[in-house]
């Protein structure tokens, strides 16, 4: 099969496709029309956000087999379309799961002991201890939304620690030993912490504003390692300079390009966000949960062990 790769991801994948005979080729640079051109040539596609794959794209290769992309989520790809001419997608949450259960333990442990402010006190000559008196998080009640792959995995990071962990998801059944699945209004009105790892979806868009957060019975600590677009930036501040959230670790924005490389896209700074880049109770990242050296072998392997299955 000649296969087309759009993005530069671990050598990996290029390797082991070539022992399976298929025919690589890379182009990392042209634009999505010059794509559009030749994409008729191709059995497959390895992609990560680079642009979107619509009908539009989708009609013109003709001859596509295959779809891999090295992250957890679909949104960039018209998957109903693609489905519908028996394309085969190959996501992998599988491959970076741990690595955002990592980086979301990590940002609340930095959240709660105030480690970006003390640090930059210290380095400013700074000594306040009792400003920086932290918070711990034994005793606490974890409510994670959306319980699949990253809420699992974040959920299994809390086991060293003395907290109550439940979740909400759309799908029943999904708690395990980690986590007790429980209904909507018992995540408001137990929860001291939520965590958000659902996938962008027209019912997820948004679903973090106003209302949804003046339903919680107590003030919380929100944390978004999933898609910005999940949360109204607007309304979060809102809730932060009313102290109805306490504070917020944002891997992901609102503002992000859909390619996820950027922000911006006309380079003005929306005013809710500089708020959230001067608060002290605000912990940011840049789309990077997912993103360690050990899983970025883990997504390769993961998209060719998924392909193999299918075609060989």
């Amino acid at each position: 099969m000649r296969v087309l790769h759009l993005d530069q991801n671990h050598p990996l994948i290029i390797e082991q496709f070539s022992e399976l005979g298929f025919q690589n080729e890379e182009d990392y640079t042209s634009s999505k029309e010059e794509v559009l051109q030749k994409i008729h040539l191709y059995d497959g596609l390895i992609i990560r956000s680079r642009f979107s794959l619509d009908q539009d794209f989708l009609e013109k290769a003709t001859r596509l087999k295959f779809i891999g992309r090295l992250g957890a989520g679909l949104e960039n790809i018209d998957t109903e379309y693609a489905r519908s001419n028996d394309v085969f997608l190959a996501a992998a949450p599988e491959g970076n799961r741990n690595a955002v259960g990592e980086h979301t333990l990590g940002m609340l442990l930095s959240l709660f002991n105030k480690l970006q402010k003390a640090d930059k006190e210290v380095r400013s000559g700074t000594w306040d201890r009792e400003g920086n008196r932290g918070v711990e998080l034994d005793g606490k009640t974890v409510g994670i939304i959306g319980y699949g792959n990253m809420g699992k995995a974040f959920a299994k990071k809390l086991r060293g620690f003395d907290v109550e962990v439940i979740c909400y998801d759309i799908m029943g059944g999904v708690g395990n030993d980690d986590c007790r699945q429980v209904g909507i209004l018992e995540l408001q009105q137990r929860s001291d912490i939520i965590s958000l790892h659902v996938p962008q979806t027209p019912d997820t868009i948004g679903m973090i504003h106003s209302g949804f957060i003046h339903k919680f019975h107590k003030p919380f600590w929100l944390l978004n390692t999933a898609r910005g677009k999940c949360v109204i930036t607007e309304d979060l501040v809102e809730a932060l300079k009313s102290g109805k959230i306490l504070g917020a670790g944002l891997d992901v924005l609102e503002y992000e390009k859909s390619s996820f490389e950027d922000m911006f896209t006309n380079r003005q700074i929306p005013a809710p966000f500089t708020h959230l880049i001067a608060a002290e109770n605000v912990v940011l990242t840049p789309h990077v949960a997912g993103w360690t050296v050990e899983s970025k072998i883990k997504l390769a392997q993961t998209v060719v062990d998924k392909i193999k299955e299918k075609f060989c």
